[in-house]
């Protein structure tokens, strides 16, 4: 690994922390999988696409690194599922209180307990979109509250969750879950107007939470938990780039790359669907563009909850 790695391979000149406006946070951890182990792998895996993509991105006309990545080290936590999550909590919250755009590439959907609560903290009124084949609700699961299992069920208590793509989930999480607010894979296939439903129940700040085994394993076979019937790519930007453009859309996870060797258009996707992301955050939002600082902002100001920012730095 190079000395002074940057994400993409960008200029040093767009990495710097101070002038950044996104930060991106690697968690590479894969303790508490039951199927597929290997998205501690992910990150490295990610990263390495991203160094052999193109940063013009056609759609949008904009070359998004030039907003600046700044990528931070490794939360290398491992411990316990409890110690690993309070510490991904803290380390966002630490980028969030200085105003960045705060992105995180896992590693396994437990890690996303701790990213959610961080924003929960610091964003009134938030949505967490969550985009999944698996509803993720359990209370608890082969004895933690913090297994891959159980990664939305804090978020299911104390946000506005809203799940997309939903295709395999325990009848115990029936019981838990707020099928109002659950978009079915099944459904979605025959509902030609789903997009604009998951958009109506969107709140102003929305924090994204993509499993990409949400996408169709014909397109995405590199993931722990492969679920037919997936989302495709084009329809994944579809409604991606409408959620960016009509909501404040205040950070976003991205999980479950579990990369086989023999196959890296998996660990490209991801890269490519990160940039996309990005991408759609920086041209759908003029005053983001033009700096990012959420506070300008009159329908959906970014409430920050810290007492002392001290802590953090």
């Amino acid at each position: 690994m190079k000395k002074n790695r940057t994400y993409a391979g960008i200029p040093e000149e767009y990495s710097k922390l101070e002038t950044s406006k996104v930060v991106l946070i690697r968690v590479p951890y894969d303790e508490t999988s039951t199927w597929q182990k290997g998205a501690d792998r992910g990150p490295e895996a990610f990263l390495q696409a991203s160094e052999n993509m193109e940063l013009y991105d056609i759609e949008t006309n904009t070359e998004v690194y030039k907003h600046g990545v700044y990528l931070s080290d490794y939360v290398s936590e491992n411990a316990s599922p409890e110690k690993m999550v309070e510490a991904v909590h803290l380390e966002v919250k630490k980028y969030i209180n200085k105003n960045k755009f705060v992105t995180i590439f896992g590693g396994e959907h437990s890690i996303s307990i701790g990213t959610i609560r961080a924003f929960n903290e610091c964003f009134n009124n938030l949505t967490v979109l969550h985009i999944d084949a698996h509803a993720d609700l359990r209370k608890e699961y082969q004895g933690s509250k913090y297994n891959h299992a159980c990664a939305l069920y804090e978020a299911n208590e104390n946000t506005n969750l809203i799940q997309v793509g939903i295709r395999s989930m325990d009848v115990s999480e029936t019981y838990v879950m707020n099928k109002d607010k659950v978009f079915f894979a099944h459904d979605m296939a025959e509902n030609e107007y789903w997009m604009e439903d998951v958009l109506d129940q969107l709140t102003g700040n929305v924090f994204i939470t993509f499993d990409l085994d949400a996408l169709d394993p014909s397109i995405m076979p590199s993931t722990g938990t492969p679920e037919p019937g997936g989302l495709f790519y084009y329809e994944t930007l579809t409604f991606l780039k409408k959620v960016f453009a009509e909501k404040n859309v205040v950070g976003f996870d991205m999980v479950e790359l579990c990369p086989n060797p023999q196959e890296k258009s998996s660990d490209f996707l991801a890269a490519k669907l990160y940039y996309k992301m990005l991408s759609y955050k920086f041209s759908s939002n003029k005053e983001v563009d033009e700096e990012y600082n959420v506070e300008k902002k009159t329908s959906s100001k970014k409430i920050s909850k810290f007492k002392d920012t001290e802590d953090y730095e």
